[in-house]
């Protein structure tokens, strides 16, 4: 999908464990304004729903299916619905404004999302509207997870 961009993660590991680099600046033209975590439990998904201005910057550790319709007119791939499944490997997916998104949980486990998104959620000090748009509460929404 135009501007969409999804990329395993290498995972270093040692006796310890492992490690992963979630974000490198020498390796994808981005900038995180915040950040935050999110556990989701097994058969739980998030969203769908989508933002105006914000491009997200997801870093799924877990079993995830990702859900994109390209809801952006003046795109190349506008209407385009993608559907894609982590199997369990670290991935990043940076989704832009306008491309409608929702993620679900299809491991057994709970799992984390990290979210490195490139505006303030509502803004400095709190003080702006929420930019989203939700549609997972919406019967008549076009925009369906199974």
């Amino acid at each position: 999908m135009d501007g969409v961009l999804i990329k395993e993660l290498k995972q270093f590991h040692d006796e310890r464990g492992w490690l992963i680099e979630s974000f490198r600046e020498d390796e994808i033209d981005f900038v995180p304004v915040m950040s935050y975590v999110s556990m989701t439990r097994p058969g739980v998904a998030r969203g769908p729903h989508e933002h105006l201005e914000q491009s997200d910057y997801f870093c799924f550790l877990g079993n995830f299916r990702l859900y994109l319709w390209d809801n952006r007119k003046d795109s190349a791939t506008y209407q385009q619905h993608v559907v894609f499944d982590t199997k369990g490997t670290p991935h990043i997916a940076i989704v832009p404004p306008k491309v409608v998104h929702a993620y679900r949980n299809i491991g057994e486990t709970d799992a984390l999302v990290i979210n490195m998104p490139d505006k303030l959620y509502k803004g400095w000090d709190k003080e702006l509207p929420v930019d989203e748009i939700r549609y997972e509460n919406d019967p008549a929404s076009p925009y369906r997870i199974d």
